[in-house]
């Protein structure tokens, strides 16, 4: 059955448009709330953190409203990473944890993620029942005067991430020595990034560090990587590492302006892993992983599979198959042995663990050669156009000509109103032709 709220990664839309304003974030931390102060806890917490967004400060009050008249505690966190607060759900061993943010979208959306007590985001089939109690009459949920909960600020949520982040790695270890440039999209890891870099000893340069609720993502981040590129090559760094607004992505660059995608960060860290018996199982790629990414796997005799997009099915995939790496193009990479979600610093601080003494980041990326690939995204209307039978001949007769020298992909954003168009082949004519032939067809 599909859901009428929760996409791909969570909630999310424009602001004060249907699903996104104070009236359904007041449903949201009411539904959410309900369902999970259910579990058999003394208890019943919830903490919220956010990225940047003007739009937080008019839906983090809703949200709180709701979840305590549910009868949920509230923590609020202010500004930090997704998986700062997966962390932090799983260490204040609290219900839920919900993160204010639409990523790597422009400022006017935002939407929701949402945490288990375990620092896990939630399966398909909670997000239904979450959904159930959306649309219920609001009353029945409500918590008696008594029994409301409280809601308390807390300031040492930066402070915390960082300390859980560093126990993952040696006492020993430290940056000293390394120029790194970090890019933090104006979004939520705007104090945790270049805070705990520094805090390891690294002449740290950052850029996407003043955030004014409006530029998140505008012109930097990890979907404008040319800002990292142009400052690695200006500040001579040893490394470039870009986020996105919540800091769960990162593209990185290493010491000559080459920009390094998820694919290669994934290669490179497989790599090192297995070299180190640290792989566990293999690795999780999604549809949208380039072809080459696999083809280098298989010369290496690692195992890789792929799952749908976004990092909560990588997640699954990797938990179902007991594998401990996944991740995406994008730039969400899962680190299983350490984190429960895509973590941008936290893949960043094991990449500068591997190069941090002497080594170069362009011998530690580039592991193999990327297939050529086309992505093009289409704003639409209505993304059941995808269905339209039209556009389903279009990609027929496409696959049919592309068939035995590449592949080809057409699917919905789960997050935006667009339709991807992807294609794979080393015959450069023969990709531009199809994918051309499917997106004339869906504009």
């Amino acid at each position: 059955m599909k859901k009428k709220y929760f996409g791909t990664d969570g909630i999310r839309g424009a602001i004060n448009s249907k699903n996104i304003n104070g009236d359904m974030f007041f449903k949201f931390g009411l539904a959410s709330g309900t369902y999970f102060k259910s579990q058999k806890k003394k208890k019943q917490t919830a903490i919220i953190a956010k990225d940047t967004r003007l739009s937080g400060y008019a839906l983090e009050p809703a949200l709180v409203s709701g979840l305590a008249s549910a009868g949920m505690h509230v923590y609020t966190l202010g500004p930090l990473p997704t998986n700062g607060l997966a962390m932090l759900t799983k260490s204040m061993k609290a219900n839920m944890g919900i993160m204010i943010t639409a990523s790597h979208n422009p400022h006017n959306d935002n939407g929701l993620k949402l945490f288990g007590p375990d620092g896990l985001k939630l399966s398909d089939k909670i997000e239904r029942r979450i959904e159930s109690l959306i649309d219920k009459n609001i009353t029945k949920n409500l918590s008696n005067p008594e029994k409301l909960g409280r809601v308390k600020r807390l300031e040492s949520g930066t402070k915390d991430y960082i300390k859980i982040l560093k126990k993952n790695f040696t006492k020993d270890f430290n940056l000293r020595g390394l120029r790194i440039v970090i890019d933090c999209a104006n979004g939520a890891g705007y104090k945790a990034g270049p805070e705990l870099l520094k805090s390891l000893g690294a002449k740290v340069i950052a850029i996407g560090v003043t955030p004014n609720g409006l530029n998140i993502n505008k012109n930097c981040g990890s979907t404008f990587p040319n800002k990292i590129k142009f400052a690695v090559k200006k500040h001579k760094a040893h490394l470039g590492i870009s986020l996105d607004g919540d800091a769960d992505r990162v593209i990185m660059c290493d010491e000559k302006g080459c920009i390094v995608d998820g694919d290669q960060i994934v290669a490179a860290l497989a790599t090192r892993w297995k070299n180190k018996k640290m792989l566990k199982g293999g690795v999780v790629g999604t549809l949208m992983s380039n072809y080459g990414l696999e083809k280098f796997f298989k010369s290496q005799t690692i195992k890789f599979i792929r799952s749908n997009v976004g990092d909560r099915y990588v997640k699954e995939k990797m938990q179902k198959n007991n594998f401990n790496l996944g991740g995406e193009q994008s730039g969400h990479i899962i680190l299983g042995k350490f984190a429960t979600t895509g973590d941008g610093l936290l893949v960043a601080l094991e990449v500068l663990f591997a190069i941090r003494k002497g080594g170069k980041a362009s011998n530690f990326f580039n592991k193999f050669k990327k297939i050529p690939q086309i992505l093009i995204n289409i704003e639409v209307k209505d993304k059941t156009i995808i269905s339209n039978p039209e556009v389903k001949k279009s990609i027929k007769i496409a696959e049919k000509i592309m068939k035995g020298q590449g592949r080809i992909l057409v699917r919905k954003s789960g997050t935006e109103s667009k339709i991807r168009v992807m294609g794979e082949s080393d015959n450069k004519k023969i990709l531009n032709k199809c994918v051309n032939i499917i997106s004339k067809k869906i504009k």
